[in-house]
């Protein structure tokens, strides 16, 4: 199948505002690009990219004083299928790691391992290792937070989320990751599109989606705690250990989000 993506993001700056953008689709899916996801400006300026230290493809721009527009539209070739499930997976031990998976392992500014680890323990510790043991952690935040668009914050941590029991989909994935760090397993925070493909309506506003990977059996496996069911149409952005590393933009200096809107769609 073919699936348009694409974004348009307004932003009102009181001055001109140095930007980081991770708006575009990750590099392991450049092969299924049919139109590229070129990242245009109204007013044009200049757009400078680079990778940065998780291999995600980033830009910087300086928007101008006033109003800005990002946008973007993308098509890509999808295989149609939906997650992939392995539920032999296994769970390596710690020493058995590759080197590169080991950071994923380590708290991080929204997955407080530290406050999370008893509590992870008490509740997982007898549960069967490897794809179980993330599946039953995927089930435990599912039923735990309470999705409520309204009480976004961008401030909530793995520990506030735990606590408050309610949240959006980053605050699924942040407890869900930190749960799976305290059990030695490595997990990774991934942004992107995900379609409705494949599920019945009513369907919510689209936005980007937040969902996380574990490292199991030699390979990272995607888990989606928020929807806590394979998804057809999932388009990675980019991967990171929490939020901090992937944002849409961080901007350096007074801003607004005047205008935002995310299109996910079969073609």
């Amino acid at each position: 199948m073919k699936i348009r993506v694409g974004y348009e993001l307004i932003y009102d700056c009181v001055q001109p505002t140095p930007m980081l953008l991770t708006l575009n689709v990750h590099h392991s899916r450049v092969n299924d690009l049919v139109a590229p996801d070129l990242v245009t400006t109204e007013p044009p300026v200049a757009i400078a990219g680079y990778t940065d230290g998780f291999g995600n493809w980033c830009s910087r721009i300086v928007a101008p004083a006033g109003r800005i527009r990002i946008a973007t539209t993308a098509v890509l070739n999808d295989s149609g299928k939906p997650d992939t499930v392995a539920l032999d997976a296994i769970q390596h031990p710690v020493q058995d790691l590759p080197d590169d998976a080991l950071v994923f392992l380590l708290g991080s500014r929204y997955c407080e391992t530290d406050r999370l680890s008893e509590i992870a323990w008490n509740m997982f510790g007898q549960s069967p290792t490897g794809w179980g043991r993330v599946q039953a952690i995927c089930d435990f935040v599912h039923n735990h937070i309470k999705f409520d668009y309204m009480a976004a914050r961008s401030t909530r941590t793995a520990w506030e989320a735990f606590q408050e029991k309610t949240g959006v989909c980053r605050d699924y994935a942040h407890l869900a990751v930190a749960l799976c760090r305290c059990m030695n397993i490595p997990a990774r925070y991934c942004t992107g599109y995900l379609s409705d493909i494949g599920i019945p309506p009513p369907y919510g506003e689209m936005d980007f989606a937040g969902w996380f990977e574990a490292y199991l059996g030699g390979a990272w496996y995607t888990f989606d705690a928020r929807n806590n069911e394979p998804r057809i149409g999932r388009i990675l952005m980019a991967r990171g250990r929490d939020a901090t590393d992937v944002p849409i933009s961080n901007a350096f200096g007074p801003n607004t989000l005047v205008g935002f809107k995310v299109w996910t769609d079969e073609i």
